[in-house]
Order: C-alpha cells, then structure tokens, then sequence
C-alpha cells in the first residue's frame, strides 16, 4: 500500500501561485509515477501533470504546460507542483496518484490521495 497526502492548497488571485505537495509513504517502491489530477465542479477528473522518480521525466496538460511545473525530492518521498500565472479556470480539488505507468489516465493509478482545493478568484 501507498499513502498519499496533498497539502498547499487554498484560495488565491488571478496571476498567482501556489505549491501543491504530495506526500508518500509505504511501499513507496511500487509507484515509479506520481501523477496529478483535478476535478472542477461539475467535471469529470482531468489529467494534469505526471513525474517518474527514476528519471525525472515529466509530461503536461496542454491547459497547464508553461504555468505549471513539476519536482521532487526522493529523499523525502514528496512531488511538489509549482502553479504559476493561475487562472479562474484552475479551480479544481487536485488530487495526486502513484502508479507504475506514465499514463495520461486515471485508471493507470493505483493509489490517490484525498485532494486539495485550490480556488482562483478573478
């Protein structure tokens, strides 16, 4: 099993940035992938970022590439999403997931976290 916890969400103006975390614990080893994913009301969840642990490797949402972007620091088992220049339309509950595949789909992760809200006011 794989443990994960969100935190750094909140309310912020347009323009603004905030940093998302995501924290693992357990068999940490199984999930090479750590994965990010929104939901906005009313919306289905929708895929925004991915990292391997391995490598480092990184994909984007078209919505997200350029605003968004991805670390991690393997010594404490933790992703960090930087959100740059947000917009209304980044309001969503985020969610990251571990999986073993670089997978655009939710189904490709087998482990979730319980979200974090993230508001955007214009």
């Amino acid at each position: 099993q794989v443990q994960l916890v969100e935190s750094g969400g909140g309310l912020v103006q347009a323009g603004g940035s905030l940093r998302l975390s995501c924290a693992a614990s357990g068999r940490t080893l199984s999930s090479s992938v750590t994965g990010w994913f929104r939901r906005a009301p009313g919306q289905e969840r929708e895929f925004v970022a991915y990292i391997t642990w391995s490598a480092g490797s990184t994909a984007y949402a078209d919505s997200v590439k350029g605003r968004f972007s991805l670390s991690r620091d393997n010594a404490k088992n933790t992703v960090y999403l930087q959100m740059n220049s947000l917009k209304p339309e980044d309001t969503a509950v985020y969610y990251c997931a571990a999986g073993v595949r670089t997978t655009i789909a939710t189904r490709g992760y087998d482990y979730w976290g319980q979200g974090t809200q993230v508001t955007v006011s214009s």
